[in-house]
């Protein structure tokens, strides 16, 4: 089986909410993503951690009340070594064993990324950290396009080899629509002997200036194109959805084309157009699959 043809394999990202109607969205979009039976989900934390305490408890509530495995998001921001050390182990005792190690952004207002005097410098000092505390899935963050505070790509790539070097488990990357660059990137990494997963990360779009804004912030490129077909759609959202579903569909497919088997789907908390892109690319509950095999059986009549 070629990797074209393999099962697909998806992850969801959340982002902890900050008031009650926000977090009945994202637990209704939690229970309508669920049946897709995710590798895990997981949970962002705020610059300088900024949301900590909210990022532990959708975590844990995943943990205890779902059948998902959660993965919170630990960064080097904002806190010293055992700090930090110490939130892992409270997630081991919790049966949490999947985190997203991330270097982490700076709050806003400063001056640019600064490591905390007795903290950790970069994500690859935390993933190397977090391997001593415990046998922990480790994901870490790639940029097809280059982060946009790297000296250089190479320099970028380099750093993307310390973490895995370290003992990161996969690499998710920044979203991006430039499908190319994916592919360059993960060639690229083949080719310096990576074997470890480059997940590529899809942000399905909901409102198009909002995404010019995230690509701006993380040096995502946003081609030609995409803007005209988001054109004159800023008071029609019924046909702002259909096009992003289109696009992102597109995406996905063509990467299936090129031997991709897992995706990692930024779902903004919104479950519609992540639901409905996992079932073109076959990223389907069991019950539907199992339906589905049983009506296609010879002899079975409808």
């Amino acid at each position: 089986m070629n990797a074209a043809t393999q099962p697909v394999q998806v992850s969801f990202e959340f982002f902890p909410p900050a008031d009650a109607a926000m977090e009945a969205t994202l637990w209704q979009s939690v229970q309508r993503l669920a049946p897709l039976a995710p590798r895990f989900v997981s949970v962002t934390y705020g610059a300088d951690g900024s949301t900590r305490e909210r990022t532990h408890n959708v975590v844990s509530r995943v943990q205890r009340e779902t059948r998902l495995t959660g993965a919170p998001h630990l960064t080097c921001v904002g806190a010293p070594r055992e700090q930090i050390l110490a939130i892992a182990r409270e997630y081991w005792a919790e049966g949490i064993r999947h985190i997203v190690a991330l270097r982490g952004d700076p709050p806003k207002g400063s001056q640019g990324y600064q490591p905390h005097p007795g903290g950790f410098a970069y994500a690859a000092d935390l993933v190397a950290a977090l391997r001593s505390v415990a046998d922990f899935d480790i994901s870490v963050a790639a940029y097809p396009e280059t982060h946009p505070e790297a000296s250089s790509s190479d320099a970028d790539f380099d750093n993307l080899k310390r973490k895995l070097d370290a003992g990161a488990t996969r690499a998710i990357t920044q979203f991006f629509y430039d499908t190319d660059a994916y592919l360059r990137f993960r060639d690229r990494a083949a080719a310096a002997g990576i074997t470890a997963s480059i997940v590529p990360g899809i942000l399905p779009i909901t409102r198009f200036p909002q995404v010019l804004r995230f690509a701006a912030m993380c040096g995502a490129s946003v081609p030609d194109w995409l803007h005209e077909r988001f054109a004159g759609l800023d008071d029609d959202p019924d046909t702002r959805r259909l096009i992003a579903a289109n696009v992102a569909i597109e995406q996905v497919s063509r990467l299936r084309r090129h031997g991709v088997s897992e995706f990692h789907f930024y779902t903004l908390n919104r479950a519609e157009l992540t639901y409905a892109i996992c079932h073109a690319i076959g990223a389907r509950a069991a019950t539907a699959v199992s339906s589905a095999s049983q009506n296609n059986q010879p002899g079975t009549k409808a």
